[in-house]
């Protein structure tokens, strides 16, 4: 099961050393497997297995698109407690393909559910019977073409013989590879922490570098723990945690008709019962699920498509956390802004245009704004030692920081985004081909 190259040499990313990523190593309850279904008429990994064999809790957010992909709603449907398997497709959103691309759902979903019965009885002294109800989709692709179903039921059998009931980093970033589209590379995170006296662990895998922009969550994420955390729990520590994670990136405005962010629970860990979101046991692995999210929601906008600059914009000291994030992204989602800082021109007057145009009240007299350490506007006027030389020197560095302060308020809000350049063009007008 050695890692497939393909995935990591058809990238651009000069970022491929597998050092430089963290080391997710085994966690009890899961396992992982990836094969090629030949999606992209290539042997790069496109389908991904998450097998949970004694079932795993779960929760998942849904994309807020009016227009959902035919693998949301087969989702959304099924309702258990437990979750025996989620299968990955790349290539295809299954997205506008309508009854078919339903029905692909519901036969791949029975014939997983068959040949995973087939291999309880093989490997378990107590074996399940599974479901279709259990097994859970992702997709993501291009939309509007018909699902290929007969192709990734092909490989569902090799995918299952495939399967290590021990990972390693390799079979981590096997994984990670076999979920991208335009991702320039994979994007893994870990954490570890305790509930109570007891050792958990949290890993996460996330998609995503077009097409991003919040209402709810965005791209495909999925995180993995050992810990014993109720499908309610674990709900209620997603609604929440997304919040300043995934709900906090946008890379182009766009929202998918497949964002879809899920947690996984096997019990493993065997902590001690968690009750409520408010239990102070849970502390500790609250803080460590945020770090997980935010460590890939930032991954997902560092690898934007054609993205040159890492962009964080703090607004600070708003009225409102609601009327800091409106501020913060309607700065973020501006091309004017996007491109400006492509060229790594100091047009600071963008960002004022960008919060004008947000619809939230501003007292000029308190607007200030800086570019890092750099103060550009001070108490609604240019700063009076401001160099133009100095700011474009910092435009130049790989990631630009933009901190806005209202002055009419207590509340923040945090914005990650990229910039604009000329190959986000590139990529969206050959994107299918």
């Amino acid at each position: 099961m050695g890692i497939n190259l393909t995935n990591f040499l058809v990238s651009k990313s000069q970022n491929r050393k597998m050092g430089q990523f963290q080391d997710l190593d085994h966690l009890d309850g899961l396992s992982v497997s990836s094969v090629s279904a030949n999606l992209y008429d290539s042997k790069r990994d496109d389908l991904a297995m998450f097998y949970f064999r004694d079932g795993a809790n779960f929760a998942s957010i849904y994309t807020q698109s009016k227009i959902l992909s035919e693998n949301i709603k087969w989702n959304l449907s099924q309702k258990t407690q437990k979750i025996y398997s989620l299968l990955v497709n790349t290539r295809n959103a299954n997205s506008f393909t309508g009854e078919q691309g339903y029905r692909s759902m519901q036969s791949i979903a029975e014939l997983v559910s068959k040949q995973l019965t087939e291999k309880q009885k093989e490997d378990e002294d107590d074996p399940k019977i599974i479901k279709p109800k259990n097994i859970i989709f992702g997709c993501t692709g291009t939309i509007g073409e018909k699902f290929p179903e007969e192709k990734i039921k092909s490989k569902i059998q090799d995918l299952i013989k495939n399967i290590k009931y021990t990972q390693n980093k390799y079979i981590w970033m096997k994984v990670a590879l076999a979920i991208m589209t335009t991702d320039t590379k994979p994007k893994i995170a870990m954490e570890e922490c305790k509930i109570g006296n007891t050792s958990v662990k949290i890993y996460g895998i996330a998609k995503g570098s077009g097409m991003i922009q919040p209402n709810m969550a965005t791209t495909l994420g999925y995180i993995f723990t050992d810990a014993d955390i109720s499908n309610d729990v674990l709900k209620k520590l997603l609604k929440k945690n997304i919040e300043n994670t995934f709900n906090a990136i946008t890379c182009d405005g766009d929202t998918s008709t497949n964002d879809m962010i899920s947690i996984f629970s096997t019990g493993k860990a065997k902590n001690s019962l968690i009750k409520t979101i408010n239990d102070k046991k849970i502390k500790l692995f609250e803080e460590s699920l945020n770090k997980v999210l935010l460590n890939l929601a930032k991954r997902v906008v560092a690898d934007g498509e054609g993205a040159s600059k890492f962009i964080t914009i703090n607004i600070l000291n708003s009225k409102s956390e609601q009327d800091a994030k409106k501020i913060g992204f309607s700065i973020a989602n501006s091309p004017l802004v996007k491109t400006a800082i492509a060229g790594e021109d100091p047009n600071w007057g963008r960002v004022i245009m960008a919060i004008g145009k947000s619809n939230v009240d501003i007292n000029l007299n308190k607007l200030s704004i800086k570019f890092g350490d750099l103060i550009i506007v001070n108490k609604g006027r240019i700063y009076n030692q401001y160099n133009e030389t100095d700011a474009a020197n910092y435009m130049k560095g790989p990631a630009i920081d933009i901190s806005v302060d209202i002055g009419n308020g207590k509340k923040n809000f945090t914005v990650y985004t990229m910039d604009f350049t000329k190959e986000y063009i590139n990529i969206n007008t050959d994107y299918r081909s």
